[in-house]
């Protein structure tokens, strides 16, 4: 049997998600890149912030504390450490965004070294 990666990738992203935001999102999908990991997360938002955003206001808030929990999140050494260990190469840098509109959210995870991933293709977690 061969490992997916990108499925294991996948579930980590949700479990820490859910650990740190109190829910995970609905769908993720993760792809490797050379030494890129991209995970797309769709349906991220909580009933109360899709409440908030019915406002210029709220959408400002919810997009500005949703940013800077997930970018305190990964500055966690141990939730780094979980990442390193399971694609074995060590991150280097972390970009995210969430579109609060379409309630999508992509990070990218940059490694010190390309990641091999044996099923090489999308995998889709729901």
């Amino acid at each position: 049997m061969t490992r997916n990666l990108g499925h294991e990738f996948s579930q980590l992203v949700r479990e820490i998600r859910k650990e740190y935001v109190g829910n995970g999102p609905k769908e993720i999908t993760t792809r490797f890149a050379g030494s890129w990991a991209i995970s797309e997360m769709k349906g991220n938002l909580t009933y109360i912030e899709k409440f908030m955003i019915s406002s210029e206001e709220g959408k400002r808030m919810v997009h500005e504390s949703r940013t800077k929990l997930v970018k305190k999140i990964y500055q966690n050494p141990e939730v780094l450490r979980k990442f390193e260990e399971l694609v074995q190469a060590r991150i280097v840098r972390i970009f995210t965004d969430i579109n609060i509109e379409e309630d999508i959210a992509m990070t990218v995870y940059v490694f010190d070294k390309t990641i091999e991933d044996a099923s090489n293709k999308p995998a889709r977690e729901q």
